[in-house]
C-alpha cells in the first residue's frame, strides 16, 4: 500500500479515498476488510461504493460501508463501526476523503477497550490530531462495560 495509507493501529489502517484498481494491491496487503466513511457523491469524480464494493468482493475481501457526511459524526456512526470491526476480519482499511474521518470513528471505537492518551498517541504517530476528541474518549472508556 502508498504512502497515504497510514496504520493507526495494529491491523487497522486508514487512508484517503481509494479507488477499485487500488483493491489488489490492498489485498496484497494483507486487509482483509474494507471501510467506507464516505458517502456517495461528496465530490465529482469520486469511485461510488458500490464500484468500490464489487472490487472488493471480487477480491474476496469484505466491504462495509459507514458513511459519515463532513461534520456529522454521530453515535449511531461509532456503533455502526464498532460493529463492522467486530462483525469481519481484519485487518482493516478504513477510507474517507482524507482519512481523518475514518481515523474519528477508529479513536472512537478504539476509546472502548484502550486508554485515551494511547489512542490520542497512535492517531498521532499516523499523522492524524485527536487530541482535541480527549474529553470524548476519556467518556468513552470510563463507560466501559464491566468496570
Amino acid at each position: 500500500m502508498d504512502g497515504l495509507v497510514r496504520a493507526v493501529d495494529e491491523g487497522f489502517y486508514v487512508a484517503p479515498q481509494i479507488a477499485p484498481e487500488d483493491v489488489a494491491a490492498i489485498k496484497a496487503a494483507g486487509v482483509r476488510t474494507i471501510v467506507n466513511n464516505r458517502p456517495d457523491g461528496e465530490a465529482p469524480g469520486q469511485p461510488t461504493g458500490a464500484e468500490i464494493e464489487a472490487a472488493a468482493t471480487a477480491a474476496g475481501l469484505a466491504y462495509v460501508a459507514v458513511p459519515v457526511v463532513p461534520g456529522g459524526l454521530f453515535p449511531d456512526h461509532v456503533a455502526a463501526m464498532r460493529e463492522a470491526v467486530e462483525a469481519n476480519e481484519g485487518p482493516f482499511l478504513a477510507y474517507c476523503r482524507s482519512g481523518t474521518r475514518s481515523c474519528h470513528l477508529w479513536a472512537l471505537v478504539a476509546a472502548q477497550k484502550q486508554a485515551p492518551n494511547a489512542v490520542i498517541e497512535k492517531a498521532a504517530a499516523a499523522g492524524y490530531d485527536v487530541a482535541a476528541m480527549r474529553p470524548l474518549l476519556m467518556r468513552i472508556n470510563a463507560a466501559r462495560p464491566g468496570d
